[in-house]
């Protein structure tokens, strides 16, 4: 009809019929007489509807797709749902499995949020694919977490006293400290009041019990012990973990730790932290810092968990062999404890009431099958280990046990207990390694002992001085460091400086060259306390004097004579009590150090405290005539020192202020040659 409309009034009355329907409208068009008018109004209202037609149609379409799209993902989750119970078999489904588990956890919620965004992620992965292995990775190391578990605290300091006492031997003065800290703790749990997070750190050589101690504190207190090992570490993710960018990612020590504990509350032995390194990777010992750090570490980073996790319930202690070489940030944050080594009775007592009993046990042999007298005990102890702590003492034992058994099971112990005996000893052992006194014959001039500190505690430092027709070389070797050779240098310009009062040639550095050995010259040796030690052998070479060969010393010097402090006087005190000195001179001012020292060695020693250097010549240089005996090999080619009364001192009574150079010079300005 409207193809065959030839008018436009015609046209626009046949299209107002079919299209328009509100009265109103098609009122307004009758009263329109113009045709063209007509159709324009007509044409307005036409692409209206059209519009809301076509608006009306994209409406459709896209909740038709919406619907179509929910019932294809409904479908599919199906379907992969089946899959997966088809897969897991009994296991059932392993998605929804996880899902119930994160509900049941009891996760803070930014972990759960967390959680739930990588459940949905492995959901719609491909379960080949690695990304889905580091997200199956992640959500599994995230639920083994203790998160609210915690284990009760259990502290009784009798029954810890018990347990420290069962487990060590000696170290009363580190127990006492131990047991204070589980005071402290156990009072605070009771006030409900926030306990201090000290971080005690044991510092001591090998062998002496740091890491057994840690152990026995979790024992006592009813918590779970892990020891985390940071020798060698020098990598940072060790410490903070890996980002899960990387395939094969895994959390850090300290995490892992945690997961192995399963409680928030446990004691966590970080042991040799002084080995931490660092390199291009980073600086491990840094990222210890919010470890340790009661103020950061109770929302610890780690970047493999990415979320804060609350280590400010665990318990740390670390240990160490070196407090120097520990960083200075790291070790301000811990309480020092120093574990030093043991006497002689110690070991003995160790070894009778430990070390036999447990190598009996680890070597099939009944209790009692192996006696060691209390004489062989000290043999062994003297002639077969020389160390600070007790672990070659306990290989030594071992190798015992295992020539017991064998003659066990050959027959020639008869009745199966056998008694030790000194010839039993060195066919089990060989020959003695080590000697207990020292071989060093007679007191000889020129040669002081010194003492020294390593990893395996104190040391005997031989000084060896020899001269020589020169002109006033001085030569250094042993393998000195820099500061020894310093404090070498230091003791030759005080000996120019006194030289007078010492009675030696004023011109002896135009016709001698010294020489100052430090014996065992593979071995780097370094510190600040063998200035007293060297400047007493130069003297003693100068003044053809010995030097007593039951003394040692230790102690820095200053060109004005003054003794100055030193540190490690315990260590020192029980080296040389191991080898058999029986005078040790040390500074004045480390005689507050003597009530570490323990009480047999004490007794047995005699200690010397000396401030200046003219008190340790008179007490360490044999100064009266009668007891001067010339030995073999005796230095020559200085001048003899004048005579001496047979019992008068080498040196005038020391004044209260050391003379300087310039009073020396002053004083025989007239004899000075030019």
């Amino acid at each position: 009809m409207v193809q065959r409309a030839t008018e436009p009034g015609h046209l626009a009355d046949l299209l107002a019929t079919q299209l328009l329907s509100d009265v109103s409208r098609r009122q307004a068009l009758l009263e329109t007489t113009d045709p063209l008018q007509r159709l324009e109004q007509l044409a307005v209202h036409m692409v209206g509807e059209l519009d809301v037609a076509a608006l009306e149609r994209k409406i459709k379409e896209r909740i038709r797709d919406q619907i179509d799209k929910n019932q294809r993902e409904y479908f599919l989750r199906e379907q992969l749902k089946a899959i997966h119970d088809e897969l897991g078999g009994e296991n059932g489904n392993e998605i929804e499995a996880l899902r119930g588990r994160i509900a049941d956890r009891g996760l803070p919620t930014a972990v759960e949020e967390k959680l739930t965004k990588e459940l949905v992620r492995l959901e719609r992965m491909p379960g080949v694919s690695a990304e889905a292995t580091v997200v199956r990775t992640y959500i599994d190391t995230v639920l083994a977490l203790p998160w609210h578990e915690k284990s009760e605290d259990r502290i009784d300091l009798t029954e810890a006293e018990r347990i420290l006492d069962a487990d060590h031997y000696g170290l009363e003065h580190v127990k006492e400290r131990i047991l204070d800290f589980l005071a402290v703790r156990k009072l605070t749990a009771e006030a409900a009041t926030p306990h201090s997070a000290q971080i005690l750190c044991l510092i001591g050589p090998p062998g002496v019990g740091k890491t057994s101690l840690g152990r026995s504190v979790a024992t006592s207190m009813g918590r779970t012990f892990v020891r985390v090992s940071l020798g060698g570490v020098r990598d940072e993710a060790e410490i903070r973990g890996h980002r899960r960018t990387y395939i094969g990612a895994m959390p850090g020590r300290i995490i892992g730790a945690m997961k192995q504990a399963g409680t928030l509350n446990l004691v966590i032995l970080l042991d040799e932290i002084d080995k931490l390194a660092s390199d291009y990777r980073g600086d491990p010992a840094a990222a210890m810092l919010e470890v340790l750090d009661p103020e950061q570490n109770h929302a610890f980073a780690d970047h493999f968990l990415d979320v804060s996790y609350d280590l400010s319930q665990v318990l740390f202690i670390t240990t160490a062999n070196y407090g120097q070489q520990i960083p200075r940030p790291l070790r301000d944050r811990m309480e020092v404890i120093e574990v030093s080594g043991y006497t002689e009775e110690e070991k003995v007592e160790i070894g009778r009431r430990y070390l036999l009993r447990r190598q009996l046990a680890n070597h099939g042999l009944k209790p009692g099958a192996l006696e060691i007298p209390a004489k062989l005990w000290t043999k062994i102890v003297r002639d077969y280990t020389r160390e600070a702590g007790v672990r070659q003492l306990d290989r030594e034992v071992a190798a015992i046990c295992r020539k017991v058994a064998r003659d066990i099971v050959r027959g020639k112990a008869g009745t199966g207990r056998l008694r030790l005996t000194a010839g039993r000893l060195v066919e089990y052992l060989g020959p003695s390694r080590y000697g207990f006194d020292l071989d060093l014959g007679e007191s000889q001039i020129g040669l002081a002992m010194g003492l020294g500190v390593t990893e395996v505690g104190g040391e005997l430092l031989p000084v060896e001085v020899a001269t020589m027709p020169g002109h006033g070389a001085l030569t250094i070797t042993g393998k000195a460091g820099d500061v020894m050779q310093e404090s070498a240098r230091a003791a030759l310009s005080y000996a120019r400086a006194r030289a007078d009062q010492l009675k030696i040639d004023r011109d002896f550095q135009e016709k001698l060259d010294l020489h100052i050995h430090l014996p065992e010259g593979a071995t780097p040796k370094d510190g600040p306390s063998a200035g007293i030690t060297m400047a007493t052998a130069l003297i003693s070479a100068l003044t053809r004097r010995p030097v007593r060969i039951d003394t040692a010393m230790t102690g820095e010097i200053t060109l004005r004579g003054r003794v100055l402090a030193i540190g490690g006087l315990k260590e020192k005190a029980l080296a040389a009590h191991r080898q058999g000195i029986k005078r040790l001179i040390a500074p004045r001012d480390n005689e507050r150090d003597l009530t570490k020292i323990p009480a047999n060695v004490a007794k047995d020693m005699e200690f010397i405290f000396a401030t200046n250097m003219d008190q340790v010549i008179a007490a360490a240089i044999m100064l009266d005539d009668a007891q001067v005996e010339r030995l073999p090999g005796a230095m020559d080619g200085i001048a003899e020192p004048g005579p001496v009364e047979p019992s008068a001192p080498l040196l005038p009574e020391y004044p209260p202020a050391a003379p300087t150079f310039g009073d020396n010079v002053a004083a025989d300005a007239s004899s000075t040659p030019e």
